[in-house]
């Protein structure tokens, strides 16, 4: 099917998604950003409650929960994870064994529902509900190695629930079947009973929502908003928190972009539009939510490229090349068919040696915000 025919979804891309993972910070980086908000998190029983809008390969997420132990190490966890990607969704969960290893009174969910129905693990439409695939999943032993061997036997349920189908309007991706898995460890399913979501009796009421690029960056900031921050940020329990980081476009991976596109402009929606719109839609009626966008100094923050000192220079290997081209085209969500001319013609290897060589490397600028719930409406 051509581009035109069906809209494009590049985050779907895996060789460039894998490729940008593994040589670029991005991940860390963001992860450091999230860990900053637990200086202003204080839990209450009966748990910490988290929701990582995204979680794509776990990286972050496992980085978080890293830090979450180092923080609050006797208190509870819930995890609650979105993700559409069966890929993703496997390699999550390879992310967990230590976790549930270091961290036992802990309890992980992931789940493929919309963002409008994922914080609470149910769907909106009764036909879905009725059609909904739940399994309750209590780990075994005491080990890492015990709890990874189980995981990697969940293929079987992956395969059922995480199957997907375009959808007729947007041509974006969408589940099959709704489906959550939850994921505990046996010893500890006495301690953590009133904790355990069952199937159509789960609240929200998180003390932290994780939107990191949760949207396509081309986006309109009404879409961005409706359709996914603000029933994020309805999730949130009182005093609870809500990071969102975007792209911003500043910085020499643009350049990159720049030289082969000129009027190339990805990036709609700077963070105090976003606010703006979020701002109104949230607070119709009641104050229920205060906005913290932060000077640049605290908002704005970049990964870079990884690539030793010795590869940018008059000789740049191809392989630092190629993943430097790659980072760019990541981030600026360019589509395939433009990539793919641009790859065949060469010119992206002038573009980037050029960008590479003028600054030494090449990074990226992020931006972030926080959303908190002031009280309930």
């Amino acid at each position: 099917m051509k581009s035109t025919d069906q809209p494009f979804r590049f985050f779907d891309n895996r060789e460039k998604y894998l490729l940008f993972v593994t040589t670029t910070s991005e991940k860390a980086v963001t992860a450091e950003r999230v860990g900053r908000e637990f200086d202003c998190i204080k839990p209450k029983p009966p748990a910490l409650k988290i929701f990582d809008a995204g979680v794509g390969n776990g990286t972050v997420l496992s980085r978080i929960l890293r830090e979450m132990h180092c923080r609050f190490p006797t208190v509870p966890f819930v995890v609650v994870g979105k993700e559409i990607s069966l890929e993703d969704t496997r390699l999550c969960l390879e992310t967990l064994s230590d976790r549930f290893n270091e961290h036992p009174q802990m309890v992980v969910i992931l789940t493929n529902l919309y963002y409008s129905e994922a914080p609470w693990l149910e769907p909106k439409r009764k036909s879905a509900r009725e059609e909904q695939l739940w399994w309750d999943i209590p780990l075994e032993g005491n080990t890492a190695h015990d709890f990874s061997k189980q995981i990697s036997q969940l293929d079987l349920q992956l395969q059922q629930g995480w199957q997907t189908k375009s959808s007729p309007k947007s041509g974006n991706p969408i589940y099959v079947k709704p489906s959550v898995m939850v994921l505990y460890r046996q010893d500890q399913a006495f301690a953590l009973e009133s904790i355990i979501p069952r199937k159509g009796r789960y609240e929200g009421n998180y003390d932290l929502v994780v939107a990191a690029q949760p949207y396509r960056s081309r986006m309109p900031a009404d879409f961005k908003v409706k359709k996914v921050l603000a029933p994020l940020a309805k999730s949130l329990k009182v005093g609870g928190r809500m990071v969102v980081v975007q792209s911003t476009g500043h910085d020499p991976g643009m350049e990159i972009i720049r030289k082969l596109w000129p009027d190339e402009e990805p990036f709609v929606t700077p963070r105090h539009l976003l606010i703006k719109e979020l701002e109104h839609e949230l607070n119709q009626n009641n104050e229920d939510f205060a906005f913290d966008d932060f000077n640049d100094e605290r908002s704005l923050f970049t990964y870079h490229l990884h690539a030793l000192p010795d590869e940018i220079g008059s000789n740049t290997g191809t392989s630092t090349l190629m993943a430097a081209w790659n980072a760019a085209v990541y981030v600026a969500q360019i589509e395939d068919e433009r990539f793919n001319e641009k790859l065949q013609s060469g010119d992206y290897l002038e573009a980037t040696t050029n960008v590479l060589q003028r600054h030494g490397g090449l990074w990226f600028q992020d931006e972030s915000f926080v959303v908190v719930r002031t009280k309930r409406g």
